[in-house]
């Protein structure tokens, strides 16, 4: 693996934990806006600096993976409209896990655009709890994906996997991207932040990170934050792409080092819970 973007996976794994929504001043909107960009011939990232979302483009209708919140609910669906698609396309929102920074804008989504909500059960039923880190709009309850289910949007398909840590009910989501054409196998971990606490929720995480380690083929890593996963980074090596250059998002020595560290990260956090040194 490319020393750079190991390095950078271990800054990103130790940052990992202090991704926490709050109300945004005009200076932190500003500095949370990111023009979007093509990443693969289907998948366009259409998020903020410090929080993703993902437009999936297929033969029927678009699917957005994460709403973002507040003010930057607005900035993704500007980013859908600045890259020539219309928001009233989108057929499906999936939303990774029930914090406010992925599922504070989906009523809006609901509302303005007629998308149908996707979330596991058990985070439709943590929305439906009152709030616990700021109060949204919350969106009425759709369809709940269940672990090993799957969603058919034309030629597209979506696996679902119910991945729990975060949140009890952590949606994770395998799929397809093309380039020029080649597929390639990409999964979205909806809940990779150690942000929780609990030794019981950390068993969870850990079955869950273990389970995702089983998993063969995943050669592109979709974060629903940015910088866990160099976003930004490999987008400046895809803008200077050369013919015959690899693609730098498929890097799947990455993706299994960076499960690695998650791993070893939420080991030590248990121990740390269950009283060790």
């Amino acid at each position: 693996m490319n020393s750079k973007f190991q390095k950078l996976l271990l800054i990103s794994f130790l940052s990992i934990n202090f991704c926490n929504a709050q109300e945004l001043s005009e200076s932190d909107l500003d500095n949370e806006r990111v023009a979007p960009f093509q990443v693969f011939d289907n998948l366009y990232y259409v998020g903020a600096r410090t929080v993703s979302a993902w437009l999936l483009e297929s033969d029927q209708g678009l699917i957005l993976f994460d709403s973002l919140y507040g003010e930057l609910t607005a900035l993704a669906i500007n980013s859908i409209r600045d890259l020539g698609f219309d928001p009233d396309d989108i057929r499906y929102l999936i939303v990774s896990h029930a914090h406010y920074d992925h599922v504070g804008g989906a009523r809006r989504f609901q509302e303005e655009f007629g998308a149908v909500v996707m979330m596991t059960e058990a985070d439709w039923n943590m929305v439906a709890e009152p709030a616990i880190d700021q109060e949204y709009p919350k969106p009425i309850r759709h369809l709940s994906a269940s672990d090993g289910s799957t969603l058919n949007l034309g030629r597209t398909r979506l696996r679902f996997f119910q991945t729990p840590g975060v949140t009890p009910g952590v949606l994770s989501t395998r799929f397809t991207v093309y380039d020029n054409g080649y597929p390639y196998d990409a999964f979205l971990f909806g809940g990779a932040g150690l942000n929780f606490s609990g030794s019981d929720r950390t068993e969870l995480y850990i079955s869950s990170v273990e389970r995702i380690m089983q998993l063969e083929g995943i050669e592109v890593n979709i974060p629903n934050h940015p910088d866990v996963a160099d976003v930004f980074e490999r987008y400046e090596i895809l803008q200077e792409r050369q013919d015959g250059d690899p693609h730098p998002f498929v890097d799947p020595e990455s993706w299994n080092a960076w499960l690695d560290l998650l791993l070893l990260g939420a080991q030590a956090k248990l121990e740390r819970e269950l009283g060790g040194n």
